[in-house]
């Protein structure tokens, strides 16, 4: 298959809008794999601000950085992405690249922890104060649960109500897949 999947996808608009000395959002930081690609991306002289609410995924996304001897310039915050404006610093806000979101449950863990529509929603009204002109918000949606389609249904019905002049939404998924496959929601920034 030539057509990129989900997560290359993710990481292809990742690539398209952070270069060395950015600075980027890991809003779900999850088992660490798109903090890890964050921090390579931005570099030494970028900065990475991981969010969870879960303690377990905050130490093994930092055991990934270790393990692939990661630059340290990741700041983790054990918080709901919907703070992030109580724990940024001001100084950062409108000189952010780009926000990245894997909405669900951490895998290999308690599936009863997921992210929710209300707070990933306010997540990225804050977001959306929070990048530079022509920055990304990518969101890797997985639906397969209940709390998913909850999610999911607020999610959209936000996105698609987004006022075009002020960002560009992009919705990427394949549409003859069974068992509900993950998809891309992408809101850039207009200048």
């Amino acid at each position: 298959m030539k057509l990129e999947g989900v997560l290359p996808f993710a990481r292809t608009l990742l690539h398209s809008f952070c270069s060395q000395g950015d600075i980027v959002i890991d809003a779900t930081c999850g088992n660490g794999n798109d903090t890890l690609y964050l921090s390579k991306l931005v570099g030494k002289d970028g900065q990475v601000f991981a969010f969870d609410i879960q303690e377990q995924a905050i130490e093994k996304s930092k055991l990934r950085l270790t393990e692939n001897q990661a630059d340290d310039n990741v700041t983790f915050f054990q918080a709901s992405h919907d703070e992030m404006m109580n724990l940024l610093p001001e100084s950062l806000f409108g000189r952010v690249s780009a926000a990245i979101f894997n909405l669900g449950y951490l895998p290999g863990s308690d599936k009863s922890i997921t992210t929710k529509g209300t707070s990933t929603i306010e997540a990225i009204k804050q977001l959306l104060h929070i990048l530079k002109p022509e920055g990304i918000i990518i969101l890797v949606i997985y639906h397969g649960h209940e709390e998913g389609k909850r999610e999911k249904n607020h999610v959209l019905d936000f996105v698609k109500n987004l006022d075009q002049k002020k960002a560009h939404v992009l919705q990427y998924e394949f549409i003859n897949q069974k068992n509900d496959p993950p998809f891309v929601i992408a809101i850039e920034t207009r200048g």
